[in-house]
């Protein structure tokens, strides 16, 4: 992790991507809670997709939700 990489809050978090034919689905899960996020986009665009995956899993972890 660089002190740029998003997840530097969270503690330990394993991104998976997965493509399916244009799109491509990157689920965001926190270690520590188990709570698990996914978000989806443009096969072209990982990093995007994984930003937003992680944004999703921040707001899942400090809403209470």
């Amino acid at each position: 992790m660089t002190d740029d990489d998003p997840r530097l809050d969270l503690g330990e978090v394993n991104v998976e991507f997965t493509r399916n034919g244009l799109y491509l689905k990157c689920s965001a899960i926190h270690v520590a809670t188990g709570r698990e996020v996914s978000a989806m986009g443009p096969v072209n665009e990982p990093k995007s997709v994984e930003r937003v995956a992680i944004a999703k899993l921040r707001r899942a972890l400090f809403s209470g939700l």
